[in-house]
C-alpha cells in the first residue's frame, strides 16, 4: 500500500516536471517513470522474500507441525523476534518503494529535465508538487 501511494506521487511529480520542461509525449514519460518504479519495487520485494525464506527456512520441520489434539503454540525457530525483528520488517517494507522512487527520479533527471546529476536536481520539484496539490484543494472550494 505504501508503494502504491508513493507511485501516485511519482506519477504526479513526473507529469509536472515533464509539463514544465515542455517535453513531447508527456504521458509516455509518465508511464516510463512509473514502470521503472514498479520494476525496481517488484525486484526488491522478490529479493526480500528470497532473503526472508533463506533466513527463516522455507519448509516446516517436525517442530513446526503439531497434532490436532495438542495444546500450545508452534515452535517457530529462526524467526525475527524483538526490536530487531520489527526494524528488519520495517526495512523490508520501506526500501522497495523508496528504491523505486530513486529509479523514477533518475529517469526524470536524465531523460525529462536533462539536468546535471546532483542531489538537489534529483529531488527538485517535489516541494512544488505538494504545493500544487495543496492549492488544488483550496481552488475546489
Amino acid at each position: 500500500m505504501i508503494g502504491g501511494i508513493i507511485m501516485i506521487f511519482v506519477a504526479l511529480w513526473i507529469y509536472q516536471s515533464a509539463m514544465k520542461a515542455k517535453v513531447d509525449n508527456v504521458l509516455m514519460w509518465v508511464g516510463i517513470g512509473v514502470v521503472a518504479f514498479f520494476i525496481v519495487q517488484t525486484l526488491l520485494v522478490q529479493a526480500n522474500v528470497f532473503i526472508l525464506e533463506a533466513v527463516r527456512g522455507g519448509g516446516a520441520d517436525a517442530n513446526y507441525e503439531r497434532d490436532l489434539t495438542s495444546i500450545g503454540d508452534r515452535k517457530n525457530a529462526g524467526g525475527f523476534q524483538g526490536i530487531g525483528g520489527y526494524l528488519l520488517s520495517l526495512f523490508f517494507e520501506l526500501v522497495p518503494p523508496f528504491a523505486g522512487f530513486l529509479a523514477a527520479a533518475i529517469v526524470r533527471l536524465k531523460f525529462i529535465t536533462k539536468e546535471s546529476f546532483s542531489v538537489g536536481n534529483l529531488f527538485s520539484g517535489i516541494k512544488e508538487m505538494f504545493v500544487s496539490i495543496k492549492d488544488s484543494f483550496k481552488n475546489a472550494q
